[in-house]
């Protein structure tokens, strides 16, 4: 058989549990076609190419980024850093800029809450320093904000504004009178006002740069997790996605979803996901997934927890109930589609699970739905060995690990939800070790300069748990020690599988992508250095030398 490409010598980690390891591939029409040993290579005709030893991994699959928020980000101003201790200091601050740029329609302005010292920030103190222009004050996790009078009513919010879910994503108010703060749900349409108005080439930029990006990185597929509260922007990326995949000009394979966030929308997001379904349906381009934002995240205590937080005895709230879940399942088991739920604590994963267990009790062999489970920061004991049992996969974004997410150091979280389960958080070698499917991703949401969305850096924090002098990372976020629980760190096979054929299961894309196999794309990373025995610390500065998806080099 004449192939299009014919590589020996080489060290290949396979993802094919029936076959880990071999020294050569064949390439014929954009499919491998042979995975062994020299011994095969009687039957093709071609080139060869000795790669003298040289490292070949599957393609990446990233299962948890957000593509469309990404864009969304790169043309949002995020505001002036706001950096002191006291609320008086913040609201002089901002004066002090306001009075040096006058006349702008608006000013946006981002602080970390604790700069308020215990203190609250209302419209009334912002109406006071900008009577005359809009000011939004994004708090540094941008999933809730301050702002004024002006932009209250600019977005229709009035004391009779029903929050979108109570506990989540609400209007913070006060004797019955919103208070000008916002979360979750409730901010998002604040922070991103200006997204609609988004020309087609601004779209083209920054997809042309995530595209390059991902190209980098060997990042052959990926799972979009949506743009909350704006599927109709999502809608519209996906439309250029789409047609870039009919001109084939989109190399890497997109995995969408329709993004639900509180239950009065539910109906509206089970239509809308079928309609996605139906509209985006190319080569490279799919949606066939619904994907929730069950609840919000630690350090503004809107992440749903079983154990109140220490410091206000909090816990959150679910955006749905087990139930809810349960009759939202069902529906996509009619439908043939599947559903992807972000969840950051212990209570929302585990609303999550009960809900599969109920509809896997009334559906029985009829059940069939792939559900994962993102992000994972705290689980319940109970719950850990539920995700096998259950067929749920775990996701994680393992860069996180070090325990220095979210602008807080590693030492912080036991102090806000305890000793015990701020030193037992990420536990995804324990959940792995159950059996349960795992997937790796970056979750990153802004663009910049992509550092945070290289797998290699997630692989290095997985290993190790900690960011030091070595990892490619900022230098302010460097960590002491590594974060525990040590037993919680990953080996170099798990970070390559859950970056591979497990993230193709996920997906449902194990039968083309995810392993070295013949039969399946010829997505596959040529790497100088051996990935399996290479330094866990600064394993983030690895980088492919060689990237070819389909079998296409993509130099």
């Amino acid at each position: 058989m004449k192939a299009d490409k014919i590589i020996k010598n080489a060290k290949i980690f396979t993802s094919d549990n029936n076959n880990p390891q071999a020294s050569v591939l064949v390439v014929k029409d954009g499919q491998f076609v042979y995975v062994g040993d020299e011994t095969g290579l009687s039957e093709f005709e071609g080139e060869v190419t000795d790669l003298g030893g040289k490292f070949i991994m599957p393609g990446i699959i990233d299962s948890h980024v957000h593509v469309t928020t990404g864009v969304g980000f790169e043309y949002t101003d995020l505001g002036v850093p706001v950096m002191c201790s006291t609320k008086k200091n913040c609201l002089e601050y901002m004066a002090d800029y306001i009075r040096n740029n006058p006349g702008l329609k608006r000013y946006r302005f981002m602080m970390e809450r604790s700069c308020l010292n215990g203190e609250e920030l209302s419209k009334e103190d912002l109406d006071a320093i900008c009577p005359d222009a809009e000011i939004v004050v994004l708090e540094g996790e941008v999933h809730s904000n301050w702002v004024n009078s002006k932009v209250l009513e600019a977005h229709g919010i009035t004391d009779d504004t029903p929050d979108p879910v109570p506990g989540l994503a609400y209007f913070v108010r006060k004797d019955g009178h919103v208070t000008g703060n916002s979360y979750e749900t409730a901010s998002w349409p604040i922070l991103f006002d200006g997204v609609n108005d988004l020309t087609d080439e601004q779209i083209s930029a920054a997809i042309s740069r995530w595209l390059d990006s991902s190209v980098k990185y060997g990042v052959s597929c990926v799972f979009d997790a949506g743009f909350p509260e704006h599927n109709e922007v999502n809608e519209r990326i996906y439309k250029y996605l789409r047609e870039l995949d009919k001109q084939g000009l989109l190399p890497v394979y997109v995995d969408g979803c329709y993004v639900l966030t509180q239950p009065r929308k539910m109906k509206e997001a089970l239509e809308g996901v079928k309609r996605f379904r139906d509209e985006f349906d190319t080569e490279h381009m799919k949606v066939h997934t619904l994907k929730i934002f069950m609840d919000g995240t630690l350090k503004i205590e809107t992440a749903a927890m079983v154990t109140p937080y220490v410091d206000t005895g909090a816990l959150g709230a679910s955006a749905f109930n087990a139930e809810q879940v349960a009759g939202i399942l069902k529906e996509l088991n009619d439908a043939g589609l599947e559903l992807h739920v972000h969840t950051v604590g212990e209570a929302s994963s585990r609303v999550v699970l009960d809900g599969v267990e109920l509809a896997k009790k009334e559906l029985g062999d009829k059940y069939r739905v792939k559900v994962t489970c993102a992000h994972l920061w705290v689980q319940d004991d109970a719950d850990l060995s539920r995700f096998a049992k259950l067929g749920v996969t775990a996701n994680f974004t393992p860069w996180w690990h070090s325990g220095n997410v979210g602008g807080n150091p590693a030492g912080y979280w036991p102090e806000f939800i305890g000793e015990k389960r701020g030193h037992s958080m990420f536990r995804c070698k324990t959940i792995w070790d159950t059996g349960a499917l795992v997937t790796w991703s970056s979750d990153e949401v802004f663009y910049g300069d992509f550092r945070n969305w290289s797998p290699y850096l997630a692989m290095e924090v997985g290993m190790t748990r900690w960011i030091n002098e070595k990892t490619r990372f900022e230098e302010e976020s460097r960590t002491v020690t590594a974060f525990p629980p040590l037993s919680e760190r990953m080996n170099i096979e798990e970070m390559l599988l859950g970056y591979t054929i497990n993230g193709a299961k996920q997906l449902g894309i194990e039968a083309k992508k995810g392993s070295i196999e013949a039969g399946k794309d010829a997505d596959f990373l040529v790497f100088d250095k051996d990935l399996l025995t290479a330094e866990h610390e600064g394993f983030s500065y690895n980088n492919p030398s060689e990237v070819y998806f389909e079998g296409k080099s993509m130099a």
